[in-house]
């Protein structure tokens, strides 16, 4: 997925958090969350609405506080900090709707820097390479999430915060992105994907927020498949 980019040296990339609560308006919305993350891991964070799920990608994204706990980053010389290293998809697609798609890439690809793949091929990775021209505010709800997908690609960031990253895909569109980001795993990348739906992603760890004993209780990663969640949490 790298195309023409460069080859990265990855001595080792690590996102680990311990303990970490988060909040909203003055009030925990969820604690107790631990996991540890290297190159090549993705984790699933399930749960019911109002559980936390996007709180914690926006709080690792360092978009609201920490209440408590920490979050850690490992990186390189390149990614010295998590807010160098991420690249953040929430449920807002942040494109203008009078840009053309082409012209919000390529504003995307400048303000973050580091280019990855090009716009047109960008384009083309998620099926959108003959509209480019047209206004983003043109595009149907599906396209949208593409156009927004396509920003992963054209700057380069190890670390993917995904909020409910396929709504809006029809199946076929879906499984051209998961194939992405098990291209950006393949490639060394981290995920952290929430989701009410499974990604079909090969040896996800889970996350499951809002279970007993506490319903502000986070938990830990499972170490197992993202398709086993029954059950309480195995260490």
């Amino acid at each position: 997925m790298r195309g023409n980019s460069t080859v990265r040296s990855q001595a080792g990339f690590r996102l680990t958090a311990e303990r970490l609560a988060g909040e909203r308006g003055g009030e925990i919305i969820f604690s107790g969350v631990d996991f540890s993350l290297v190159q090549g891991d993705c984790l699933v964070v399930t749960g019911p609405n109002g559980a936390g799920k996007s709180t914690l990608l926006r709080v690792l994204a360092g978009l609201l506080p920490v209440a408590e706990g920490g979050i850690a980053f490992e990186g390189d010389a390149e990614f010295s900090n998590l807010a160098s290293a991420i690249h953040y998809l929430g449920h807002m697609n942040g494109m203008k709707t009078a840009l053309s798609v082409s012209e919000n890439l390529r504003f995307w690809q400048e303000f973050s820097g580091d280019p990855h793949l090009g716009v047109s091929e960008a384009l083309e990775m998620v099926g959108l390479d003959e509209i480019g021209h047209l206004p983003f505010g043109y595009l149907s709800t599906g396209q949208k999430r593409r156009a927004a997908i396509a920003k992963l690609l054209v700057s380069y960031r190890p670390v993917w915060l995904l909020d409910e990253p396929t709504a809006g895909l029809d199946q076929a569109s879906e499984a051209q992105f998961v194939a992405l980001m098990r291209a950006h795993l393949e490639d060394d990348g981290i995920i952290v994907a929430a989701t009410h739906l499974p990604l079909g992603i090969e040896g996800a760890k889970a996350l499951e927020m809002g279970r007993l004993p506490s319903p502000l209780w986070g938990g830990s990663i499972r170490e197992h498949g993202e398709a086993d969640r029954g059950g309480g949490l195995d260490q």
